[in-house]
């Protein structure tokens, strides 16, 4: 389900505001409420024999081994507005009422799913896409024309099996992405193909999000929240020691330390891979007080080198209690990172760049956060980070809007709504 909040300015420079909520009307959605039941069988995570046999039920009886779910991110190009998950293509999304249009397949060139997290090029405009799939060819690259009417360029890596992908990086001429497992990140010409990738060989970890990627000299420099475990838990683990591993006692037995656990603690990370010297080199920037997911940055500056970012920081106590059959995270608050100043700091596990937080009240969590940039805002940061916020004991949920230059402060506006948003993930500003 969509939710949405809608700001409008009249002529007499009084605001508005709105509120709508709406699901995404895919085809399997609409099988599903025509059956009046669900019908698909979980095939995303669990016992590997039990993953093959959903899919194949759910192919031998739909045509599909999955649900479309849309439920991971929205974005925009050209104009026009996409929900989307990478287990299938795009849906169109209209603004106006949350009615959802068509699938976007770029004019019938793109039949594979696309990622959550697709790039827009700067300067160019164009949109950098791939799509991940368990059957060959895994990995495909994709570059659509700034007016999204075209795919202007499509490149097979070649990747010999399968592996999850989220996320991509664009800087100004290179594309850059990590490959899960073998523990490389590859560097590949906007419009190169897979002999022209350069692979640099990295320690094995776990990322599934990029802050930025940039260009400086020889070397690009990527930015992203590392963990060195998976978030996702395999069959071979037991339920009760990954739950053990996000919240650790404390040394006094009394209490459970925030975000501690080396093993799924989520920190900013940067590589500096040099394309001249093959070389690599990289360090956490923050420390291990913190587990942080979910980043931001003024996307203005989407592969251009940049100041600040932003992320929601993870409650471990909160999230590893209850049902620990299934990790779901949540957010006490935000972070912002100060990526040009350093801290003089020799202290292990510390931070080693500025960085100030916005806290959240008691029982409450944020989900969907985006920033927002001033218009006609001369600095980085001038904007506000947009987030909704749910308080678990009044059951209220709210719109909170920080100031980013001043983000340690009281949110400038709290907008009670009238209905309860559930925790998702990703949240989108558009202007219109």
């Amino acid at each position: 389900m969509l939710h949405a909040l809608y700001f409008t300015k009249n002529t007499s420079g009084s605001w508005s505001v709105r509120y709508a909520n709406r699901y995404v009307q895919s085809k399997t959605l609409r099988l599903e409420r025509a059956r009046q039941k669900p019908c698909f069988l979980p095939a995303i995570e669990g016992d590997s024999a039990a993953i093959i046999a959903a899919y194949i039920f759910n192919y031998m009886r739909f045509g599909k081994v999955n649900k479309d779910i849309s439920n991971t991110n929205v974005f925009e190009h050209a104009g026009r507005v996409f929900a989307v998950a990478e287990n299938h293509l795009p849906q169109e999304i209209c603004t106006g009422n949350l009615d959802t249009g068509d699938t976007w397949d770029i004019g019938g060139e793109w039949n594979r799913p696309l990622t959550a997290h697709p790039k827009v090029a700067p300067g160019s405009g164009e949109l950098v896409i791939f799509g991940t799939d368990a059957k060959k060819p895994f990995l495909v690259i994709g570059v659509v024309s700034a007016d999204g009417t075209r795919l202007k360029h499509r490149v097979d890596l070649k990747l010999d099996r399968c592996t999850l992908c989220h996320d991509i990086g664009v800087t100004l001429k290179l594309i850059q992405f990590e490959k899960e497992s073998y523990a490389r990140i590859g560097v590949m010409p906007r419009y190169g193909d897979a002999d022209s990738i350069i692979w640099f060989n990295v320690e094995p970890f776990c990322m599934f999000h990029l802050i930025n990627c940039f260009e400086e000299g020889d070397e690009i420099v990527v930015q992203g929240l590392r963990s060195p475990d998976s978030l996702i838990p395999g069959p071979r683990l037991a339920h009760n020691e990954y739950d053990s591993k996000i919240s650790e006692p404390a040394e006094d037995n009394k209490s459970m330390k925030q975000g501690t656990s080396n093993e799924f603690s989520f920190r900013l990370y940067q590589w500096r891979l040099n394309l001249k010297t093959k070389s690599v080199s990289g360090e956490y920037l923050t420390g291990t007080e913190d587990s942080l997911e979910l980043p931001m940055i003024n996307n203005m500056y989407t592969g251009l080198q940049h100041s600040y970012a932003y992320a929601q920081v993870v409650d471990s106590l909160t999230s590893s209690s209850g049902n620990c059959e299934k990790v779901n995270p949540k957010y006490r608050g935000f972070a912002k990172f100060f990526l040009k100043k350093r801290n003089n700091t020799e202290i292990a596990g510390s931070s080693l760049i500025k960085m100030h937080y916005h806290w959240l009240g008691k029982d409450q969590f944020c989900s969907g956060a985006a920033f927002v940039p001033r218009v006609g805002g001369s600095h980085e940061d001038d904007g506000w980070i947009i987030s909704f916020v749910h308080n678990e004991k009044t059951n209220t949920s709210q719109v909170h809007i920080i100031d980013a230059q001043r983000f340690e402060d009281a949110p400038v506006a709290k907008i009670t709504l009238p209905r309860r948003v559930p925790y998702g993930f990703h949240g989108t500003f558009i202007h219109r």
